[in-house]
């Protein structure tokens, strides 16, 4: 008969087993960074902000019953947001006095590095409207793809991806793009075609 397991771990057994318990206390308890407060602190920071501008920046108006209020639903997100992040700033105060943490720096480091994905969309949707949504998406879907690593033959696939990505928006889901002022270059038919359908 098999040992009995602990609550957090379960036997995964079959043709790609390793007959190993797997405990599932990484994925429930996630481990702590230091560099939580300072997600906290910025959205505490944030909702206090938000509460006190909530007067200048929503209406209240009288006669009207407060379910049909136009500041209500910030009213109660922001109270949500003060609520909750009050909660997360203590827990992190807590978790960082008990268990300590990893290095703050490193962790921001990290997140920083995220931002770089922002600048190239924002680079996507600054290029779109002068060449055009077909080419800057086979364009970018390649140089991200390329920025990521991959090399070789799988780097043509990131084109075509691009090209089913630009069929499924514009032919089938039917999203309205402007046409890029490239486009005007091209002949009126090939033009009017590009823009309805790539």
């Amino acid at each position: 008969m098999a040992p009995a397991q602990s609550a957090g771990a379960f036997s995964c057994e079959g043709p790609m087993s390793d007959d190993k318990a797997h405990d599932l206390s990484d994925l429930t308890h996630p481990p702590h960074h230091r560099a939580e407060i300072v997600f906290a602190v910025a959205s505490f920071v944030v909702a206090l902000l938000l509460a006190a501008l909530w007067s200048t920046e929503t209406q209240w108006i009288d006669g009207q019953p407060w379910s049909r209020q136009p500041g209500l639903w910030p009213l109660i997100a922001i109270l949500g947001m003060l609520v909750f992040g009050t909660g997360e700033l203590i827990a992190c105060l807590i978790r960082n006095l008990r268990h300590g943490g990893g290095d703050v720096r490193a962790e921001l480091m990290l997140w920083l590095r995220v931002g770089e994905y922002v600048l190239w969309f924002m680079a996507y949707v600054l290029v779109t409207p002068r060449l055009g949504y077909l080419p800057t998406t086979l364009i970018f879907t390649t140089l991200l793809a390329f920025r990521l690593g991959y090399r070789r033959r799988i780097l043509w696939l990131a084109p075509l991806m691009g090209l089913l990505i630009v069929v499924a928006f514009k032919s089938f889901l039917a999203v309205r793009i402007p046409g890029g002022e490239a486009y005007d270059l091209l002949p009126q038919g090939l033009r009017n075609f590009l823009v309805l359908y790539l």
